[in-house]
């Protein structure tokens, strides 16, 4: 095993200029655990916001850090008990630790086998990398809203990375979608299936013109939409945010996505097998993560940005 690995580190929050490519040591595979090494690496708006200090209320923070909370890559080695991998198996995963310090913006990253999912075949490195905490994000904020077949689903925020997803999830449930989106990605979301309605302050009339009894679920991606949402949703319906922690106050759910390598597995393998799109919006170098991130804390990118940190 290496004794180093390059990874993008930094020592303090702050902003990207806090962002340094240098030789970190190489993490040890640990009982139950298996080392990847990083192929693809997704990028998600958490990982900028854990590096602004968002989540110091929620994780423990160890520094240095190491972002990034995505992986796709090849089995490195294997620490004791883990029998149902071997070195060279091609996997992904949500790679989420229960503190913050050692994540996947690096060559090389230690997993519990548990949070880990074989790669289909027929499913490219950039959508293995780019698939994880969206997908599952998209899955599990689906379930909160218990939406199915015959549904009108209002998405807030659908032209994101977890919002492609979640519009081709609940689709393939059987749903009607709605979806908001700038004007300039509503070709694209009409592709996907969905309805496209304009964020702002016709949303809400838009909404009801398209769903004049209402709605019957609301997934918020967003966040700060609380009062539209409550103002569309029928007497009964249903509504989750991934970013607003005060849904439950008004009916709701927050959704906190913990990682599951079985499901990451079967949905890896739903999207080669129903032609999901894991729609990838950029990818940056490892030594220009700063780069990935100011791209994804624009607010304007559709899909989500990976990581290229080797072939």
């Amino acid at each position: 095993m290496s004794d180093t690995m390059q990874a993008i580190v930094y020592d303090d929050f702050g902003g990207t200029e806090q962002l340094v490519l240098r030789d970190v040591p190489a993490p040890t595979p640990g009982p139950g655990e298996v080392r990847i090494r990083v192929l693809r690496a997704g990028v998600n708006p958490v990982d900028w916001k854990v590096l602004s200090g968002g989540l110091r209320g929620l994780l423990t923070h160890v520094t240095p850090i190491v972002p990034g909370w995505d992986a796709a890559g090849v089995v490195d080695a294997v620490g004791p008990d883990v029998p149902e991998y071997a070195v060279g198996d091609e996997v992904l995963s949500y790679a989420r630790k229960d503190w913050v310090q050692e994540g996947t913006f690096a060559e090389l990253v230690t997993v519990r086998a548990v949070d880990v999912a074989r790669k289909p075949a027929g499913l490219s490195w950039d959508a293995a990398g780019a698939l994880p905490l969206a997908g599952l994000t998209a899955e599990r904020v689906l379930d909160a809203v218990e939406a199915g077949s015959g549904d009108t689903v209002l998405v807030h925020g659908a032209s994101g990375g977890v919002g492609t997803l979640a519009v081709q999830l609940a689709r393939l449930r059987g749903a009607r979608v709605i979806a908001t989106g700038s004007p300039s990605g509503h070709d694209r979301l009409r592709a996907l299936g969905a309805e496209p309605v304009a964020y702002g302050d016709g949303l809400v009339d838009a909404v009801r013109e398209l769903a004049p009894d209402g709605v019957d679920a609301v997934v918020d991606l967003v966040g700060g939409v609380m009062e539209q949402t409550l103002a569309v949703l029928r007497e009964g319906g249903r509504h989750a945010s991934i970013t607003d922690h005060g849904a439950g106050e008004h009916g709701g759910r927050w959704v906190w996505v913990r990682p599951d390598g079985a499901r990451l597995e079967a949905l890896a393998q739903r999207v080669v097998d129903e032609g999901i799109d894991v729609e990838i919006a950029a990818s940056f170098p490892l030594s220009d993560v700063a780069g990935a991130f100011e791209q994804s804390m624009s607010g304007t990118t559709r899909g989500k940005i990976v990581i290229h940190v080797a072939d």
